[in-house]
């Protein structure tokens, strides 16, 4: 799934997003929009099979903020996190190597 980050200052107050805004979106094939934000920068995570962020980068930014100010983030690397479970079959791994 592709997914692009779009960061806007937050002193301008609350995001808006419209009806018209959410339909180009979903034009540009993304699926799903996560909000975030602290004091100062708010965060737009956009995903979606078939959004093409190098492609849609500026349709997409214009969509979310037409005022311009908005820097968008491109994923550089995406990992799976082993679980707890896992990590002590790699320790025990490990420590059986170590014996040897």
């Amino acid at each position: 799934m592709a997914m692009m980050v779009l960061l806007l200052d937050a002193s301008g107050g609350e995001l808006e997003l419209g009806a018209s805004a959410v339909a180009e979106l979903a034009k540009l094939g993304v699926t799903s929009l996560s909000l975030l934000r602290d004091r100062s920068t708010v965060g737009v995570v956009l995903e979606g099979w078939l959004f093409d962020p190098e492609r849609c980068a500026g349709a997409a930014t214009a969509a979310i903020a037409a005022g311009g100010g908005v820097k968008g983030l491109h994923p550089v690397m995406h990992m799976a996190v082993a679980t707890a479970a896992n990590e002590g079959a790699a320790r025990s791994g490990s420590r059986n190597r170590e014996a040897r």
